[in-house]
């Protein structure tokens, strides 16, 4: 299989470099420094799991350089993904498969905007991964998982062939039942730690040990499970009870990515997340009150980071 991986940063790296120790061919989309030391040396990763070390058999970032892939993994933020897509697409076949794993819950409505729906699959991932130097992923805690599934929930046959694909990889997977819920239940997770995380700036472990920061996050939670289910989405209040034994669970000094993002001046998924639930809620007639708080106190920071110009 042909196997283009767009984005390798935590998320396209740790899962790229796994597909690249397969026999099949495997590009990676990169750029700057982490594209040259990857071309020079392949990709190493540091990892709690064991380290590894592996070669694809192109990183570009010329996409004229690319061979029409079979698969697209995509490994950029959220906010990349329509001019990834955009991109990409004078380089695709009818029928190649994409799969999103960023962040978020209207990443395969974005793809649809610029691929059939029999092209899309659903997807997220379990990581906590990011470059620690150019050529190297930092991968920091739990066992990595994707999660994938069809749009219509249909158990297909090339749901079985990416599963087995992702078995040769030695990366954990999920066919989902109801991937929808899935996506929405990382949202739930990841919106809930990032926005507040990036309002404070400190780790986890320090807003879960507040009993007024862990009341926000519960607020936050219960304000995304209800406009979840305005949208007819299945979850409930078990999810949410779920989703604060994993957050129990972190690393106390665990930082969302989208929160690091933020302090560092750097252009975040704050839209995607808190934003996605401010102007959903609007729509539903939804009352947000805290998600809106945070994301209209970090709405000037991000503006203010995609002002700026590139360096």
């Amino acid at each position: 299989m042909n196997i283009l991986v767009y984005g390798i940063g935590g998320v396209g790296g740790y899962f790229g470099a796994k597909l690249a120790t397969t026999e099949h061919h495997i590009t990676f989309i990169a750029r700057g420094a982490h594209m040259e030391a990857i071309s020079r040396n392949g990709i190493s990763v540091n990892s709690i799991l064991g380290d590894f070390h592996s070669h694809p058999n192109l990183v570009t970032d010329d996409l004229n350089e690319i061979q029409a892939p079979d698969l697209v993994i995509f490994g950029v933020k959220s906010w990349q993904l329509a001019d990834a897509a955009k991109n990409l697409k004078p380089y695709v076949k009818p029928d190649t498969i994409f799969l999103p794993l960023q962040n978020g819950v209207r990443n395969s409505e974005i793809l649809l905007e610029y691929f059939s729906s029999q092209q899309i699959l659903g997807g997220l991932c379990n990581l906590i991964s990011y470059i620690d130097a150019p050529g190297v992923i930092q991968h920091t805690d739990f066992v990595p998982t994707i999660t994938f599934g069809e749009l219509t929930n249909k158990k297909t046959k090339r749901l079985k062939a990416l599963s087995k694909l992702f078995d040769q990889a030695d990366i954990k997977n999920i066919i989902a039942e109801d991937i929808q819920r899935e996506i929405w239940k990382k949202f739930l997770f990841i919106c809930t730690i990032s926005g507040l995380g990036g309002l404070t700036r400190v780790p986890i472990g320090k807003m879960r040990d507040s009993r007024y920061l862990s009341e926000i996050m519960k607020n936050t939670a219960n304000e995304i499970l209800f406009l979840a289910q305005a949208k007819g989405i299945n979850l409930s209040t078990d999810d949410v009870a779920k989703i604060f034994k994993i957050i129990a669970d972190q690393d106390p000094e665990s930082t969302a990515s989208t929160q690091r993002d933020l302090m560092n001046g750097r252009p975040s998924e704050l839209e995607t997340f808190n934003g996605y639930v401010v102007h959903e809620a609007q729509k539903e007639n939804i009352s947000v009150p805290v998600n809106t708080f945070i994301y209209e106190c970090l709405s000037p920071m991000e503006r203010m980071a995609r002002e700026k110009k590139p360096s």
